[in-house]
């Protein structure tokens, strides 16, 4: 099998929780060549718990020549650095979201095409083996869609990665990460084309760009499986001072409704996310589990009903995990050309709702 030279820029919480743990559990198909992080204790951490090679800085990385590039940075850096990637020739795995707008991930679609290179998007939520089964499930349904809603409290990971190890470092100088919010606070005002107000940049960078676009992506990816195409936003709010983020779409011409929210539960030791699909005669709900609980299964319950009498069945497949499934399939991809399941396309396509989302809960 061939092995794959992958270099992996930040070491913050998804790194070591999950992709350099993956990487190194896949030992057949990546060998990391380093891990980049400014923060000195994080590198230190990095090599004495996983035992890999760490540098300061990206260009550090890019000189150890990697075949690819796992882009696990904050959010502003995923542009740059995947274009970067893909202009030294290397295949980019890169965190979601690919970028604050379209407009951005058109550039990157064009740097791919020009590579002939992989770019895979990390929405592990799409392998998520219940997601497939609710596919296969719904398939030939699409006329009858009546109804999808996504609901997600979430505290931000701190109950369930202690037992990962996970190390958060405060020694990253101040003026990087000055430099992180001027980028990010840039790259949103772009895309909503003006300057947004501190709750409104808090709302699109965090309960849309990076917590609700996951459940966006799935919501299209449903939709897609089902043959509808026409989906246009109708509505979207800030609120809980841009901890929380709602929005509503229309589909297939306002046929169905698809209603997304999400909110942050500092104090609350309880993560909850449910999407229910509703057709004329069943439903079916998935509710996930907190992401950093690696194996545990996503639950797929499947109601019907014959007259009075209801029916409620769990559907199940395995214990694949998402974060693992994900990376053998860039390995694939990369390796033996295959399809990539989650593309900039898609990115492209998320990222321009939530553009519209951004601009109808800023009130233009």
């Amino acid at each position: 099998m061939k092995k794959i030279r992958i270099g992996v820029a930040g070491a913050g919480l998804i790194a070591q929780v999950e992709h350099v743990p993956n990487l190194l559990a896949l030992a057949d198909r990546f060998e990391i060549v380093g891990v980049a992080d400014p923060s000195p204790a994080t590198r230190a951490h990095m090599a004495r718990r996983f035992g890999v090679h760490v540098v300061a800085g990206y260009d550090e990385l890019l000189a150890l020549k990697p075949e690819a590039m796992l882009i696990a940075t904050p959010d502003a850096y995923h542009v740059d650095y995947a274009a970067r990637a893909l202009g030294a020739g290397l295949h980019v795995f890169c965190e979601k979201p690919l970028g604050y707008g379209a407009a951005e991930i058109d550039g990157l679609i064009a740097a791919r095409d020009a590579a002939g290179r992989v770019l895979q998007v990390g929405y592990m939520k799409r392998f998520d083996p219940a997601f497939e089964l609710l596919l296969e499930a719904t398939k030939g349904l699409g006329a009858r869609l009546r109804y999808v809603t996504v609901e997600v409290n979430d505290p931000d990971s701190w109950p369930f990665v202690g037992h990962h190890g996970y190390f958060r470092a405060d020694d990253v100088p101040q003026e990087l990460r000055a430099e992180g919010g001027r980028l990010r606070a840039a790259q949103i005002a772009r895309a909503l084309g003006r300057e947004p107000d501190a709750t409104t940049l808090r709302g699109y960078a965090g309960p849309f760009a990076s917590s609700m676009v996951h459940d966006l992506n799935l919501a299209m990816g449903l939709f897609g499986s089902l043959g509808i195409g026409d989906v246009k936003p109708v509505s979207a709010s800030i609120f809980a001072g841009g901890e929380g983020g709602a929005a509503t779409l229309a589909v297939n011409g306002g046929q169905a409704l698809c209603q997304l929210s999400h909110v942050a539960v500092p104090g609350l030791a309880d993560y909850h996310e449910r999407i229910s699909v509703f057709f004329d005669d069943r439903r079916f709900e998935l509710t996930f589990p907190s992401p950093y609980l690696n194996h545990f299964p996503t639950r797929l319950r499947a109601y019907t009903s014959q007259g009075e009498r209801l029916a409620a069945s769990d559907l199940r497949e395995g214990y694949g995990e998402p974060f693992v499934r994900e990376l053998v399939a860039f390995h694939e991809a990369v390796a033996h050309g295959t399809p990539v399941r989650n593309t900039a396309e898609h990115a492209r396509a998320d990222m321009a709702l939530i553009e519209a989302f951004g601009r109808l809960a800023a009130g233009g």
